[in-house]
């Protein structure tokens, strides 16, 4: 079942590293095979192959029978990581008869969201030997608590303050049974390294609390990092499922560092996808350029449902709702890259799969949030539509979708790729 399927993959998939580590065994369990970006590639019609770069972003694709430069790519783009809480890299912290961790929030992170909620910990170790390794303690460790309203009487008329240096250290010990030693306490957990060969850590804090169906039929999804770890298993299961063989490859690329404006070696600002598609379309730049004129790219990021509590926050025509299927994103200033033609595009992909499609514009007098939609296009000029499925609560710690809108969205894709 797609949905049992998403959570198990979201619960799979705590940080970019853990979700990329997940997407590489269901790629290679459909036959995949990885190219090392230092090494010459050969790639013939029909082969599957898939690009780790950075850890936390990973583009795999399925050539066609026809070569990219006579047929083109279909691509899906979306991202591997979601705000939240991020060990610094002296975190030790003593205060008040605790010890605590410090954090620095990435992204847009919905500070209120993290208080009072079991935190683990996970991510990648770097190892004096120049190698890696993921981690993930998968027990409750650490909490954000918050102040008792006996404290802050006005908390819940004027609104609760944070202050992300002063407010939102998590406490993980008590300070009478010793000093905390991350070094030590990442060692114990790998279990067969020693404390001096930790070197480095990108290490960040997670709800512990896995997805779940809510609801009176069941129709909600609880979760974290639904944003946007449902587009990218949206993409994967539809690549995954797509069995017509097509003159067109296609393929789907995940990047980390959206959540921070993308702009990293691994990011959608990078080289990452140019460099992908040129070695896969030929021998010159000719073939390259060729190919991308046929090409087309889905952005896909999850979409803004109407909050039943705060209507008068959208835009009255567009007003999208949960279970309503996906979302096309416009904004005419650019930070979505949907125009008249690939929204046209879009459409006709719905049309084929049988899926009612909705579309989000933020009001005239809000800014607008953006995607690697707009960043991809300008980079290598291949048509784009933004789209997602909607949902609320977005950048928060636990975020809510409607289970009914996974398979559309996949059934779309899997169109899109057969197309």
């Amino acid at each position: 079942m797609p949905v049992q399927d998403l959570l198990e993959y979201i619960n799979s998939s705590p940080t970019p590293f853990h979700a990329v580590a997940e997407t590489v065994v269901r790629l290679r369990a459909q036959g995949y095979r990885r190219l090392e970006e230092a090494d010459v590639w050969k790639v013939d019609a029909g082969d599957k192959v898939y690009v780790v770069r950075g850890g936390g972003s990973v583009a795999a694709f399925q050539l066609g029978t026809a070569p990219p430069k006579e047929a083109g790519f279909h691509l899906v783009g979306a991202h591997t990581d979601s705000p939240n809480l991020r060990v610094k890299p002296n975190p030790e912290l003593e205060k008040a008869g605790y010890g605590q961790l410090g954090v620095e929030p990435y992204g847009g992170v919905l500070l209120h969201t993290w208080l009072d909620r079991d935190l683990s910990l996970a991510g990648r170790v770097s190892l004096a030997d120049g190698g890696s390794r993921l981690v993930d303690f998968q027990r409750a460790l650490l909490r954000v608590p918050s102040l008792a309203i006996h404290l802050n009487r006005k908390v819940n008329t004027e609104g609760l303050k944070l202050n992300a240096q002063t407010h939102m250290a998590p406490i993980l010990s008590l300070n009478e049974l010793g000093e905390i030693d991350l070094r030590g306490t990442l060692a114990e957990e790998l279990g067969d390294v020693e404390r001096d060969d930790v070197i480095a850590w990108d290490l960040m804090a997670y709800d512990l609390q896995p997805a779940t169906l809510s609801g009176m039929s069941r129709e909600f999804i609880h979760a974290a990092r639904i944003d946007n770890l449902a587009s990218c298993h949206a993409g994967l299961s539809a690549l995954l499922a797509a069995e017509s063989n097509t003159e067109i490859s296609r393929g789907i690329v995940l990047y980390d560092h959206e959540e921070v404006g993308s702009r990293s070696a691994q990011g959608a600002a990078s080289d990452f996808l140019r460099s992908c598609l040129q070695r896969l379309s030929g021998d010159s730049i000719e073939d390259f350029h060729r190919a991308i004129a046929k090409s087309f790219l889905i952005s896909a990021d999850m979409a803004h449902a109407i909050h039943p509590n705060h209507a008068d926050m959208h835009e009255p025509k567009h007003q999208p709702v949960l279970g309503g299927g996906p979302v096309v994103k416009l904004n005419v200033n650019q930070s979505y890259a949907t125009d008249g033609e690939s929204w046209a595009s879009f459409e006709r992909w719905a049309s084929d799969a049988k899926v009612t499609t909705q579309r989000f514009v933020v009001r005239s007098d809000l800014g607008c949030g953006s995607t690697i939609g707009p960043i991809t296009a300008a980079e290598l000029g291949i048509r784009t539509v933004d789209a997602g499925n909607p949902m609320l609560s977005m950048h928060s710690c636990r975020e809510v979708s409607a289970a009914s809108d996974v398979p559309k969205m996949i059934d779309l894709m899997k169109c899109f790729f057969e197309a």
